[in-house]
């Protein structure tokens, strides 16, 4: 999962600790800029010390344990799949198991050197390795088998053990894509159109890559009527999987050494918590962008295709996207800044191609493409703001049983800390709110399912909204008293039914906003079991502010657990997360992806709780709960859900698989067959029809892209099982009885189906 932060931007008193000793560093004035300078890396290992030490909140003790810790994930971050390095080079880094404490403090760079040197090594005689594979047909016949639980297997013992191990995946790999061919022919050929053709056989563990029974856009095998003989098809997969191991050699070509450092220096910081991240300038960058939600450049996705860079989505609203110019499938050739000469980018890092189309608002760039049709075009773009709208907010409307109920979606809390007018999630909350009281509703839901948090200062603005005033959440700096946030703003933007959507990726913003929720009493928390459980606060220091006259290049930034979050009635979300007041059935809720599921993850506990009155003008509160749980227990769609997620379970536990067609095929078969009763999960619908606000409407009359995202939006919460729950909920929530039409008709349909 993706880790996000909740910023404390008003908390300067932790950075000062920090700065005010930064003066012992200005002594650092190294010149150079070059890639993979050693003495920048060394700076690099004092300064990300130094500020832990003196930042975090309860920073661990460098020594041998920790470099025990460093050593383990640093080790399966450079070779997951155990396809790179011998047992024999394990044996040589061992050495340095209980040393990198020592090496970490004296900033040496040697286990570094040793692990970068041999890895680089090892990726050009494995990219011999897969060639040399594939050039010839596999024997589907052979009885053999191959394990991917990669992290139980040991290590290659020579180049010939690795070899097979190469070949084996390899083969479990095309053997996949070619049952996937063969099923898909054969259903063309009975006139059966299956939509999920993608293979269900391989459950892919940490560190796959080799994944090309998906099947890429441009593979034309299946499109020709006359059907393939079986060695066609299986020459078809291997020519598919060379291609998918050449796009990601091809990508592990592009990372330089600075790369790999930064690997290794996110292998240390890991060990003081989860959260406590290095940010390389380039990973700052996207950081910043992630949480502001724009950026200044032309509007445009990129993907590296070999030598090639391709525009795979224009953004709506975007400088590209208005000049009308560009498509999706254009093929950038060369870049020029404003009248300067153009530059070739073939070849180039993708990170360098978009270091050159972006700039400043107003600039100038030129880019040579090869459009779609094969022509070749120079296009002019002035660069602008950026806004990606799948950042923000937004809400939709539905009728039924006579009433009107809104629902809102938060992606992330986002904020823009350089621009005071700029967006953030506080402010849009609010306004999607008024909108939708403006439009008549009886009832709102706010969904922040997979919202993996953000701005702490936007949760307490947006929990202000629901309540008239009193404290949102309570902040604990190690050694320091607690500080708690209010919302002192008396007024009461929205007080009539609420519900609050979460599932096991709500996580630190989401769910100190549930929690607030929860504790007021105020709106009712449905979904997962529990919330992720990330109960830290990071704040992100720039390490460019410790230097002075250094021609070195940007140092990047740190991102570090400076505080604890608490509940307003004392209890922390670290690790137990947030609890719904209404559990629903989760396909995922067997499977360890939480907090309390991650290595070295903070303790919980609890301090002294906020004084804060509990909400009591919502009718119904406990009957509304109490009728969601009998709701779920009788729905065979929910116990479908739960049969699927122990499914599920049982599924991702399953590590060896044969490599003998016929049985992989007769396997594939059973997996199909008992999967078939789950299909069903994903074409419930209970037809209601979710609308934008007249606002938005009007937005998309001139805006198809949007329009076509609006109406996907609009059509999964149709088919939304828990936005459904949530609606049941509003109901149950009303002061007053709501007359429900066909609700015997869905219970019967309930009842036919688990007959």
């Amino acid at each position: 999962m993706n880790t996000t932060i909740s910023f404390m931007k008003r908390n300067y008193k932790i950075l000062l600790a920090v700065v005010c000793l930064s003066a012992t560093l200005f002594a650092f004035k190294i010149n150079s800029s070059k890639s993979g300078d050693p003495e920048k890396d060394k700076l690099l290992l004092e300064l990300l010390t130094f500020v832990i030490e003196k930042g975090h909140y309860n920073p661990a003790t460098i020594d041998d344990t920790f470099s025990k810790g460093i050593y383990k994930d640093y080790i399966q971050a450079l070779d997951p799949s155990k396809r790179f390095f011998l047992q024999s080079d394990i044996d040589e880094f061992s050495k340095f198991e209980t040393k990198l404490d020592d090496e970490l403090i004296n900033k040496d760079l040697t286990f570094f050197n040793l692990t970068y040197e041999r890895l680089i090594k090892r990726m050009a005689e494995d990219k011999k390795l897969y060639k040399e594979i594939l050039s010839t047909p596999f024997d589907y016949t052979v009885d053999e088998t191959f394990d991917t639980d990669y992290e139980k297997a040991p290590y290659a013992q020579n180049e010939q053990e690795l070899k097979e191990r190469w070949r084996k995946q390899i083969k479990l790999s095309t053997l996949s894509s070619l049952v996937d061919r063969l099923k898909i022919q054969e259903n063309k050929e009975k006139g059966i159109v299956d939509k999920d053709s993608t293979s269900t056989s391989v459950v892919l563990k940490p560190g796959e890559f080799l994944k090309d029974s998906k099947k890429d856009k441009s593979d034309k095998s299946l499109v020709n009527d006359k059907p393939k003989t079986f060695e066609e098809l299986e020459k078809i997969t291997r020519e598919s999987s060379l291609k998918s191991l050449d796009e990601y050699f091809g990508f592990m070509n592009d990372l330089n050494r600075n790369d790999w450092f930064s690997v290794y220096l996110n292998s240390i910081t890991a060990r003081f918590d989860p959260h406590t991240n290095y940010l390389a300038p380039e990973e700052k960058e996207r950081f910043d962008v992630s949480i502001s939600g724009k950026f200044e450049g032309i509007g445009a996705r990129l993907q590296k295709k070999n030598d090639f860079t391709e525009i795979t989505e224009l953004i709506s609203g975007g400088p590209a996207w208005r000049g009308k110019q560009l498509e999706a499938g254009d093929v950038i050739m060369k870049v020029a800044q404003g009248s300067d000469e153009a530059v070739d980018i073939v070849g180039m890092r993708l990170d360098d191609v978009v270091k050159k189309i972006k700039g400043t608002k107003g600039s100038e760039v030129r880019l040579t493409v090869k459009k779609v049709d094969g022509t070749i075009k120079t296009i002019s773009i002035i660069r602008d703001i950026v806004e990606i709208e799948e950042t923000y907010a937004k809400s939709s409307v539905v009728e039924r049983n006579g009433l009107k109920y809104g629902v809102i979606y938060l992606p992330k809390f986002y904020i823009d800390f350089e621009n005071k007018d700029g967006r953030d999630a506080g402010k849009d909350i609010a306004i999607e709110v008024e909108s939708l009281k403006k439009a008549g509703v009886n009832g709102i839901v706010l969904d922040v399912r997979d919202d993996g948090g953000g701005s702490l200062s936007t949760v307490v603005d947006i929990a202000g909204l629901f309540i008239e005033q009193g404290p949102i959440v309570q902040i604990k700096s190690a050694g320091r008293k607690k500080e708690v946030l209010f919302d002192k703003d008396k007024k009461i933007e929205w007080d009539g039914p609420l519900v609050i959507m979460v599932n096991s990726f709500s996580a630190s913003a989401s769910e100190i906003l549930a929690a607030a929720i929860q504790d007021y009493k105020r709106g009712i928390i449905i979904g997962s079991k529990q919330t992720y459980g990330k109960g830290t606060v990071q704040n992100v220091i720039d390490l460019n502010q410790f230097m002075r006259n250094s021609d070195m290049g940007d140092l990047g930034a740190l991102k570090t657990t400076t505080q604890k979050f608490y509940r307003i009635n004392g209890g922390s979300t670290q690790l137990e997360g947030v609890s719904s007041d209404v559990v629903m059935p989760d396909r995922y809720a067997y499977l360890k992806m939480g907090e309390r599921d991650v290595d070295n993850a903070m303790p919980w506990d609890k301090i002294d709780p906020a004084q804060y009155n509990v909400w009591d003008h919502t009718a119904n509160f406990d009957k509304a709960i109490l009728n969601s749980k009998k709701r779920i227990a009788q729905s065979s769609q929910f116990q479908l859900i739960e049969e699927n997620a122990k499914w599920i379970d049982d599924r991702s536990k399953e590590n060896v698989y044969s490599l003998k067609f016929e049985d992989f095929k007769k396997n594939q078969k059973a997996i199909e067959e008992a999967n078939k009763k789950f299909k069903s999960i994903a074409d419930y619908d209970y037809h209601l029809k979710f609308s934008s606000l007249p606002l938005e409407a009007e937005a998309m009359k001139n805006d198809i892209s949007l329009k076509e995202k609006r109406d996907r939006w609009h059509e999964g919460l149709s088919k939304d099982i828990y936005v459904e729950e949530a609606l049941n909920v509003l109901d149950d929530l009303q002061s007053k009885p709501v007359a429900k039409k066909n609700g015997s008709d869905k219970l019967k349909k309930e009842k036919l189906v688990k007959s």
